[in-house]
């Protein structure tokens, strides 16, 4: 409809009544209108109008009323202007577990690092970058949620001094002093709520279950969700992957799948253990 129809008093008063009474209204675009006057008015995206459809009928809504916080991606530790210290993590595990969490009915914080994907609709998204960033972010947010998924590749080391000059090239080698980060899903389980339930992610290339296992007690975690990074189909870049799900009685191998199936597997866990 034309931008002056839309924001009529009459038509904006007929909105919120719907809204009053539970009615999801999708918001129009802004854009150039078919009678080639431009502002609010036009159809939402196909892509948009998908996602509402999707979030109502795809899952049945078992993590209603839940507040859930993902993080996703990788950090970044500055070593001068120019230069960072980070990891090859694309964040699509975390952004999957945050799209399948809100179509199953959560309300969804998601606190990401520097990634190139488009933030999962309907969540409440936080860009940080570094280590320490996250844990400010997570860390001022976790008391509000039932449930925290670790899913981000934090840094665990970062530079003790960062250059407010690009660093110049010499003949000689460079050194660079790194310091232990904050442990975040350590501070996590030694601060976790009555009730709270906490998943961490580990990643590996040797040991896989014998350290995974390790990481669930010394964290004080509910579960982790761990996967060998040789393994090919698993791990970062991929669309895919294989993990296995580890809590303190039980140790599931899934086959390989699609994220968001291995983030629906992650959460039907979740449901099954603590909700």
């Amino acid at each position: 409809m034309n931008t002056n129809m839309y924001e009529n008093p009459i038509v904006q008063d007929n909105i919120a009544r719907l809204r009053k009474f539970g009615i999801d209204v999708i918001e129009p675009d802004t854009g150039l209108l078919a009678c080639k006057d431009i502002g609010a008015g036009k159809m939402p995206s196909e892509e948009l109008l998908l996602e509402y459809i999707l979030k109502e009928i795809r899952f049945k809504k078992d993590f209603a009323g839940k507040k859930v916080m993902v993080t996703a991606g990788p950090t970044e530790e500055a070593i001068d202007p120019v230069r960072i210290i980070t990891n090859h993590s694309t964040g699509k595990m975390g952004y999957a577990i945050a799209k399948v969490a809100v179509q199953r009915g959560a309300a969804v914080t998601l606190v990401s690092g520097p990634v190139n994907l488009k933030p999962p609709a309907f969540t409440s998204i936080i860009n940080v970058k570094s280590a320490q960033d996250m844990f400010n972010e997570v860390s001022s947010r976790a008391k509000d949620n039932d449930i925290i998924i670790m899913a981000a590749a934090v840094a665990d080391y970062t530079p003790v001094n960062v250059s407010d000059e690009k660093i110049k090239k010499s003949d000689g080698n460079l050194s660079i002093p790194l310091k232990r980060t904050t442990d975040i899903l350590k501070y996590l389980g030694e601060n976790k709520k009555t009730g709270q339930f906490l998943c961490g992610f580990s990643m590996e290339t040797k040991n896989l279950l014998d350290n995974s296992r390790k990481k669930l007690v010394n964290k004080n975690a509910d579960m982790i969700v761990a996967n060998n990074l040789k393994i090919k189909g698993a791990g970062f870049g991929t669309d895919t992957n294989i993990v296995t799900i580890i809590t303190k009685d039980n140790c599931k191998e899934l086959e390989q799948m699609d994220k968001e199936e291995v983030a629906k597997c992650i959460l039907d866990e979740i449901l099954y253990k603590n909700l």
